[in-house]
């Protein structure tokens, strides 16, 4: 599912990149900010991060 964005689309929310979080297994979509790191993005958001699970 998840691939790197390509700028010269046009995407729509619906086709919007998206993967899944590694804490709670939630989809999440591709956000504007994570445009030059889509690739290293694992969480969905600051709260899956803060309490991901220990190796």
């Amino acid at each position: 599912m998840s691939s790197s964005f390509d700028p010269s689309k046009r995407y729509t929310k619906s086709t919007l990149p998206t993967k899944i979080c590694a804490t709670c297994g939630r989809p999440f979509a591709y956000r504007k900010k994570w445009r030059a790191c889509w690739d290293e993005v694992k969480y969905c958001g600051e709260k899956c991060q803060r309490n991901r699970p220990k190796p």
